[in-house]
């Protein structure tokens, strides 16, 4: 018993500075990157309060302290202690490679590079920007590449913590189930993080991830390599290629803040469209207005810093309603930093 405590001890131990030597090394990129942005930047005006760094710490623990009671109560694996360090410097150097063409894009606010003649007419309009001013919008093999380190620097090293709170509620709305016989849908997979966390989680549950850019979705077989029981489509969330209940759960991370409202409730009525009676529909995306107050500045901040021309509207919108109206109950939201997740519960007899 005494060993079996020394190795638990051990093992949050790790974790906890694994965290921290990860939080310090993209924060640090972070402080760089901003000392080296131009006056665009820096002159942004909001109105809403700005937590300081010991507000942003003490949230950023309390989400690294919910990730490792999940890891154990056996929920989900612990995430790796440290990085490549090879691959790290290699993504920090591309990363500031690439700055200089981020920073012009915002001091000009040149959004929309990638609304070219090859790509009209085959992504919506509203898709064709260069959100967070990134190289090649979401439609290059660089940008692919690029993204999940960005996204890191942004959230100074929480962004696959903030992710992975979408398990917890995902092994519950399966619980019972043969999970073999069960099937997951991760909507705007992206670069495959959260299908990667999903599959060391759950590895024989089948799974299929669906995103509208094939770059991204080249990245993301990458990134999860051999994973077994998952298929990766390309498809537009706004018309799913699937059958009416076809999965038991569908999962969608940060894609809502990213449409404008006409296609934000035709999303949400497709992900309850396919989602099995009685089976969930599990969010995760930024925090919206209200939801911490003291958070409420940088939600301001955000959109203006980082070319994300819906998010106003996302802040303020009534995601609940949207849900109701296609067919499913808000059954929790829960804060995780600088996100949160909210689950829905699709009506209908199971």
């Amino acid at each position: 018993m005494a060993g079996s405590g020394l190795a638990g001890m051990g093992a949050r131990l790790g974790y906890g500075l694994g965290q921290a030597a990860r939080v310090a090394w993209y924060a640090g990129q972070y402080a760089a990157a901003a000392r080296i942005a131009t006056e665009a930047r820096r002159k942004i005006d909001f109105d809403g309060p700005v937590p300081g760094w010991q507000q942003m710490l003490q949230a950023m623990g309390d989400l690294f302290a919910r990730d490792w009671q999940n890891v154990e109560a056996g929920i989900y694996p612990a995430p790796r202690r440290l990085m490549n360090p090879a691959d790290a410097l290699a993504r920090a150097g591309d990363f500031f490679r690439d700055l200089p063409d981020v920073d012009r894009r915002r001091a000009s606010d040149a959004n929309s590079e990638v609304f070219t003649d090859d790509h009209r007419g085959r992504y919506p309009r509203y898709y064709l920007q260069n959100f967070h001013y990134q190289t090649g919008g979401y439609l290059s093999d660089d940008s692919a590449r690029r993204y999940d380190h960005q996204v890191e620097v942004l959230f100074t090293g929480t962004a696959d913590a903030m992710r992975r709170q979408a398990l917890p509620p995902l092994k519950a709305a399966l619980a019972g189930r043969d999970l073999r016989r069960a099937r997951v849908l991760d909507v705007a997979c992206g670069t495959g993080r959260f299908l990667g966390s999903l599959k060391q989680a759950l590895p024989r549950l089948p799974a299929v991830g669906l995103d509208l850019s094939a770059p991204y979705l080249a990245e993301a077989r990458r990134h999860l390599g051999r994973a077994g029981w998952l298929d990766l489509i390309e498809g537009n969330a706004e018309a799913l290629p699937f059958e009416d209940g076809a999965f038991d759960a569908v999962t969608c991370i940060y894609l809502f803040h990213e449409l404008p409202e006409k296609a934000r409730a035709r999303v949400a009525a497709e992900l309850v469209r396919v989602t099995r009676p009685g089976g969930a529909v599990i969010l995760v995306d930024s925090l919206q207005t209200g939801d911490v107050p003291a958070f409420d500045g940088l939600l301001e901040f955000f959109p203006a810093a980082f070319h994300e021309p819906y998010y106003r509207t996302y802040t303020r919108a009534d995601l609940p309603a949207l849900f109701t109206r296609a067919g499913a109950e808000l059954r929790s939201s829960t804060p995780a930093f600088m996100s949160k997740v909210m689950v829905f519960e699709v009506a209908g007899k199971v």
